[in-house]
């Protein structure tokens, strides 16, 4: 193999000395023992939410998380306080997105083809305040989730939950929008606070593999997308991503809607509670080895 200076060099530092290519079996499993979570995100919405649920509860399979992309700044407190309730009642997680965010501001770099890259980062000390008190006003509301999209928010949350001054237990999951694409960067983040790391969508399951055996924290991996990022459909790899990639929180339904951060509503959310029934179904028969969690077991259930 070439460079293997290079390689015995990163091996040291506890990162694999290449992408993985004979993808073994992960032996990491989340705390109740199961391989895999299910994971809907764009649930934007009181409506969606209510949709979501109601036919994955017709269908007979579990949502086990649900992720909110809005940003929590756009919603007023009685339909998070209604969300909250809901999954709460249901045995389901949610997270709640920070709301400020480079695009939602007065950045024309952020709106720009080359400054497109910072993302949802946020954009000086002003919107980092307005990001705790968006956090500070969730957690109020009784959520234990967030989806956060700045490493140095990541750092600034960590700390307050050591202090004390946000819940100890309070989930930070980093959304695929910060751009991470490698173990060493990921790896980076588990050690600033990240209770869950989503990477890029499109990282082939050698790579993925890479990422599983640098770091401990679940993996949250997308099995389709919306056309605004890629669109692209992989089920039948779903149960080689719970295989390789446990503890794994696997994401599927947003290839039914146009994008990840508009307001979706009840016919978004029934449509993607539809694709998840296909991916447990090609993970049934692929994988039947595999167990998913039971509803109420996430560490981001809302305490109302």
């Amino acid at each position: 193999m070439l460079f293997e200076e290079s390689r015995k060099w990163l091996t040291e530092l506890k990162l694999p000395k290449s992408d993985v290519f004979d993808l073994p079996d992960s032996g990491k499993r989340f705390e109740d023992g199961a391989h895999f979570r299910t994971e809907t995100s764009t649930v934007n919405s009181m409506d969606a939410l209510e949709g979501l649920l109601n036919r994955a509860e017709s269908l007979g399979i579990v949502i086990n998380r649900v992720g909110e992309t809005y940003g929590i700044f756009r919603h007023r407190d009685e339909e998070l306080h209604d969300m909250l309730s809901l999954c709460r009642e249901k045995g389901v997680e949610l997270n709640l997105s920070v709301g400020p965010r480079a695009t939602n501001d007065l950045s024309a770099t952020a709106q720009s083809k080359q400054g497109m890259t910072i993302g949802y980062r946020l954009r000086g000390m002003e919107q980092l305040v307005r990001a705790v008190e968006d956090v500070r006003r969730a957690v109020s509301l009784g959520c234990r989730g967030i989806t956060l999209y700045d490493e140095g928010l990541l750092w600034v949350l960590a700390e307050l939950k050591t202090k004390e001054y946000l819940p100890p237990a309070l989930q930070l999951k980093i959304s695929a929008h910060t751009g991470q694409a490698n173990p060493a960067s990921c790896l980076l983040l588990e050690r600033l606070g990240a209770n869950s790391i989503n990477p890029v969508r499109d990282l082939d399951v050698f790579m993925l593999a890479a990422l599983r055996q640098a770091l401990s924290v679940p993996l949250d991996i997308h099995v389709d997308n919306p056309q605004g990022s890629g669109g692209f459909v992989r089920t039948y790899e779903a149960p080689e991503i719970v295989r390789i990639c446990a503890p794994v929180n696997l994401k599927s339904g947003n290839i039914m809607v146009p994008s990840h951060g508009f307001r979706s509503g009840r016919t978004d959310g029934e449509n993607m509670a539809e694709q998840m029934a296909v991916v447990l179904e090609h993970i049934d028969r692929y994988f039947p080895a595999a167990v998913q969690s039971p509803p109420g077991s996430g560490p981001a259930l809302p305490k109302i």
